[in-house]
């Protein structure tokens, strides 16, 4: 039950980044996407890999068992501090305000290892059948959250 709070918990805190990052974006008269991502980015590494780096250390059991996987294992723990450190990093980014390149950099690691984990949930749906909502779900929430940056990002490319 508290695995799907949490589910629920990053679902909603990337609603509430998008619109709060499109509520900066457009607070203007002319769109800024550098203001829209400065907020997004932090907002949604925070609620999609940092709950899931707790999840993976405090609830590690319960959140493999909801994904059909092996509990237990090393690599869970290993990938759960690689995702406090990815929050960790782009809360530190945001802070110092380094700017949008560095921004733009944690986002491109967070979206690759989300990207990545979607492939392994769908091969893992495909090859051994697991069907499991939480497993399920993951490539379609992938798409959903880069359906969200789409257009931030093609409006900040030529004013890098």
């Amino acid at each position: 039950m508290l695995i799907k709070v949490i589910e629920f918990m990053r679902i909603f805190g990337v609603g509430l980044a998008y619109y709060l990052g499109y509520q900066a974006g457009f607070a203007r008269e002319t769109y800024d996407p550098m203001a829209q991502l400065h907020l997004m980015i932090p907002l949604v590494v925070l609620f999609v890999a940092g709950t899931s780096g707790l999840e993976g250390i405090f609830l590690g059991k319960q959140a493999a068992e909801a994904k059909g996987y092996e509990t237990g294992s090393n690599y869970q723990k290993q990938s759960a501090f690689a995702l406090i450190a990815m929050t960790v990093t782009a809360l530190i980014v945001w802070f110092l305000n380094w700017g949008i390149h560095a921004e733009l950099t944690v986002f491109i690691m967070f979206l690759m290892f989300f990207v990545l984990s979607a492939a392994n949930h769908t091969k893992e749906a495909i090859q051994k059948h697991n069907f499991k909502f939480q497993n399920i779900n993951r490539p379609f929430l992938v798409l959903m959250l880069l359906a969200g940056f789409i257009y931030p990002l093609i409006k900040v490319w030529p004013l890098l």
